[in-house]
């Protein structure tokens, strides 16, 4: 009874609250009413836009040395998940059946371990400076901690998932997951669609003055 719900209905819910709540966020950023800008434009948008997107993966020189600790942690943290969302042997599967009807080579077991040996350090270090740091501490929300939490939580059970050992982890993991997907679109783990609109808008803003972002 239970695994037919975790499997069906709670999982079809989780996938149209996340897919509704996402694209209503984005529609509304995307069509947010704007004051007329009157300035002079001294030069394209376009190039400023696009120049920001990639440069901001990059901190500024005069910052990098404060915050070292939270950019090494930061890399390490989203470039293992990315690699274990899609590059997992069970999501390489799961992907295919369940959404694209195609899949790809996955990584190989000792790839998996080191990425996520990596996702769950920088996640841990991420946090500590959240909790540690006087300004990141200050900024911080109930909300950014309940983030951190559940993506800590969806990683723990996908590696225990892997063992395979009971069919309760995988339930443990999908509902989890399912957690996961319908607190994403009203929290801070938006930022995953929006950084990119967002460093364009900027960039764009300081292009069309001609000043460098």
């Amino acid at each position: 009874m239970i695994a037919n719900l975790i499997d069906g209905l709670l999982w079809n819910i989780s996938l149209v609250v996340f897919a509704v709540g996402v694209s209503w966020k984005m529609l509304s950023i995307i069509f947010a009413k704007r004051p007329v800008d009157l300035s002079v434009a001294r030069a394209s948008s376009i190039p400023g836009a696009i120049k920001t997107v990639f440069t901001r993966f990059k901190p500024a020189a005069g910052m990098a040395s404060r915050i070292q600790m939270k950019i090494v942690a930061g890399y390490m943290f989203h470039l293992g998940l990315f690699a274990l969302m899609f590059f997992a042997a069970p999501h390489v599967r799961f992907l295919d059946n369940e959404f694209l009807g195609f899949s790809w080579t996955a990584m190989p077991h000792s790839a998996f371990i080191i990425s996520a040996q990596f996702a769950f350090l920088g996640l841990l270090m991420l946090w500590l400076y959240r909790v540690l740091d006087p300004v990141s501490k200050l900024i911080s929300t109930t909300g950014d901690h309940v983030a951190s939490i559940l993506t800590f939580v969806v990683m723990l059970t996908g590696c225990l998932a892997l063992l395979e050992s009971f069919s309760e982890l995988r339930l443990l993991h999908r509902f989890s997951v399912e957690l996961f997907l319908i607190y994403f679109p009203f929290s801070s783990l938006m930022h995953t669609f929006t950084f990119i609109p967002s460093r364009a808008f900027t960039g764009a803003w300081f292009g069309r003055r001609g000043i460098s972002s």
